[in-house]
């Protein structure tokens, strides 16, 4: 049985541009094809189980030839899977996805199109540009500025010029002086308003806006790249008064997330939300165990309190209990302590409350809230990771309190993305390392390895993890209490 492809715009590189309807269809994908300019954060959203099948272009070198794209295309769906055609920007956009649809229509593979927005819309809108205006233009043109190899740009220059409307260049900056000669030869006004966008609507987006006329030494001197886009018209006048993105706290700084994949969420999403480039790197996973031993001998005393560090906990305890035929009601008679929000809302996914968190989220202070609610003594069932930290059981049992040590799940040290952080803190390109735990920091030098962190910011959510940090990090920083919005509100403030 033959799949179907669906060609998905991935807009013009963050995720929070992907369309709802395009991140469905990467998640139930068998097999995906994706551009170069396709972001990192959605490239992160597609299966594990599925096949990855890179075919990026850049300027004047396409490592995959179209018509070998076209040809990958149909194999992957006469194999019977679901296939995911990923572009940059829209589909139908200067994307070739026309010429796709064609060929898979010709081959009798079936296809569906799922739109993407536009870094022709997308890069002006984060660059304070309205591409029309009632009080400058009513419409928009989209031109393509990239000649086939070796061949002149065939714009009709004047025939733009006439129009007076806002013109938008796709792919156009190493035509930039072509395109800038070819208007005011065609008799744009040298003053006209103009701007060149480079990474549109990313973290690390940059801009120039001046006259038409001064526009390609400009861009010259500020050394602007691509992935870029020309915008001409008296809209880009309104730049700076218009522009949101550029002001947001965090603009143009790159902050790595190292946090388990199932909780970066959060604290890259308020990352990006400041304007911040965020790469998520998760560097630590959680492997649940399956010897049920000490769980079971656990039960067969009694304990006032189960005691949960992590979020990670209470899925490991389901599955453990799960293998001897029972579940979390085996906690009935203990009352539930949780080290922080984080594990206090995961508890409640599971229908349970928290009858104590602490007021600041580490093992130190839970220890001291759980001494100070058990004065006699008592016990303490502590359901963890293998590799959780010595500060709690210690300070509990110089307190007369009995604790049950319960290993659940083991911590371990991975991040795929090791290669490119090396390359990257080598070039100067990471402003910050954020660390949720003493496992984050160990993971994440394991994986990078021993290289000049000089001039990067670790920043940590509470003092065990800067001690952990402060072994190769020159520069650490410390949230004020160990939650996600004081690691943010820290990161603006020292950044």
């Amino acid at each position: 049985m033959t799949g179907t492809v669906t060609l998905v715009g991935a807009g013009p590189g963050d995720k929070g541009l992907l369309t709802t309807a395009g991140a469905q269809a990467i998640a139930q994908a068998d097999a995906v094809v994706y551009d170069r300019l396709v972001g990192e954060d959605i490239l992160d959203l597609i299966p594990p189980r599925a096949e990855k099948v890179p075919v990026g272009k850049e300027n004047n070198h396409h490592p995959v030839p179209q018509h070998e794209i076209n040809d990958i295309l149909v194999r992957l769906a006469r194999e019977g899977k679901n296939v995911v055609r990923l572009k940059g920007g829209d589909c139908f956009l200067f994307g070739r996805g026309g010429e796709e649809c064609e060929h898979l229509l010709q081959n009798g593979v079936p296809f569906r199109v799922i739109p993407g927005v536009t870094s022709a819309l997308a890069a002006p809108a984060f660059a304070g540009i309205p591409v029309t205006h009632r009080d400058f233009t009513s419409s928009v043109h989209i031109i393509t500025a990239h000649a086939r190899a070796g061949k002149p740009l065939t714009i009709d220059f004047d025939a733009l010029v006439r129009l007076n409307v806002t013109l938008v260049f796709l792919m156009g900056l190493t035509a930039l002086e072509q395109v800038t000669d070819g208007l005011l030869r065609a008799g744009m006004q040298s003053d006209m308003p103009a701007a060149v966008i480079e990474n549109g609507a990313r973290g690390t987006q940059r801009k120039v806006v001046c006259g038409l006329s001064d526009l390609s030494a400009n861009v010259r001197a500020e050394g602007l790249q691509s992935p870029a886009l020309i915008i001409v018209g008296r809209v880009c006048a309104l730049s700076d008064t218009l522009d949101w993105f550029t002001l947001l706290p965090l603009h143009g700084k790159t902050i790595v997330v190292t946090r388990p994949k199932a909780r970066a969420g959060t604290l890259a999403e308020k990352l990006r939300r400041r304007g911040a480039n965020v790469i998520e790197a998760p560097c630590i996973e959680t492997a649940q165990r399956e010897d049920t031993r000490s769980i079971a001998d656990a039960f067969q005393q009694p304990h006032d309190w189960a005691v949960f560090t992590s979020p990670a906990g209470i899925p490991a305890a389901v599955h453990t209990l799960g293998k001897l035929g029972r579940d979390l009601r085996a906690l009935y008679g203990m009352k539930i302590a949780a080290i922080g929000k984080g594990t206090a809302a995961a508890l409640a996914a599971y229908g349970l409350t928290a009858d104590l968190v602490p007021t600041q989220y580490d093992g130190e202070h839970l220890a001291d809230a759980l001494v100070d609610v058990m004065p006699q003594g008592g016990s303490v069932l502590l359901l963890r990771a293998v590799q959780g930290g010595q500060i709690l059981p210690e300070k509990l049992a110089r307190a007369g309190i009995r604790v049950t040590d319960v290993p659940l799940y083991d911590t371990v040290h991975r991040c795929d993305k090791a290669d490119a952080l090396r390359g990257m803190l080598a070039e100067g390109k990471i402003d910050a390392v954020t660390f949720t735990s003493v496992s984050t920091v160990e993971g994440f030098v394991e994986a990078v390895g021993a290289v000049e962190y000089k001039g990067v910011m670790a920043c940590c959510i509470g003092e065990q993890t800067a001690q952990a940090a402060r072994k190769y990090f020159a520069n650490v920083k410390v949230a004020k209490s160990a939650t996600i919005d004081d690691l943010v509100a820290c990161i603006e403030e020292e950044i």
